[in-house]
């Protein structure tokens, strides 16, 4: 299946299960705001990334169509000097689902869910079972074979093109020394499992 068909899918799948109809002209404004040429990570590539792996854990979601719809919004907005852009994904998020009638705690699940992409603290294994997947999901690139790990890093470097090389340097390695710390990168079992080693080994050559 293309890029494009698993992207359609996706979507229409998600509203589906809602049992609602995304406002007109929805799925081509996300499509162009994950386009945007400022995007050299946070594109279709990393959308897709997310929604195959959520595709695969879909048996352990509570709330599948929430977080497939909260993995389309949580990077939405994406200005690179911006510290707000969770919140006013969030933002958007809200005013599509409520604007297409779904209910109130649907809307405050994909909303708490975007939120949680915001990575200031760890997850840890009290947090709702969807989050907690949503976040490892979002975090499994740092657990991708390496030559894709060494991809994502050159293309977070390109966004954050305008920072000087000295500085992008020490605050780069502050983010990700901060997850090499943690006890655990990847609360939920599965994503542990499958991921944790490589994403420490893939850390540790970062930094060092």
């Amino acid at each position: 299946m293309s890029m494009e068909a698993a992207l359609q899918e996706s979507w229409t799948g998600a509203w589906r299960v809602l049992g609602a109809a995304a406002p007109p002209g929805l799925y081509a404004q996300l499509l162009a705001a994950w386009r945007e040429p400022q995007r050299h990570y946070h594109t279709l590539q990393h959308l897709q990334e997310c929604l195959a792996l959520a595709a695969e854990m879909r048996a352990m979601m509570t709330h599948p169509a929430e977080v497939v719809l909260a993995l389309w919004f949580h990077d939405a907005v994406y200005e690179v000097r911006a510290h707000d852009n969770e919140a006013r994904s969030a933002q958007w998020a809200l005013r599509a689902l409520r604007e297409a009638g779904v209910a109130r705690d649907v809307c405050e699940r994909v909303d708490g869910l975007i939120m949680a992409t915001c990575h200031g603290a760890a997850a840890t294994p009290s947090m709702v079972p969807d989050t907690a997947l949503l976040v490892d999901i979002d975090l499994a690139i740092l657990g991708a074979p390496l030559d894709r790990f060494i991809e994502y890093k050159d293309q977070i470097r390109t966004e954050y093109a305008w920072v000087p090389p000295e500085v992008f340097a020490v605050k780069r390695r502050e983010v990700l020394a901060g997850f090499l710390a943690r006890d655990r990168i990847y609360t939920t079992g599965t994503l542990h499992d499958r991921l944790e080693a490589q994403a420490r080994d893939n850390l540790a050559r970062a930094i060092s």
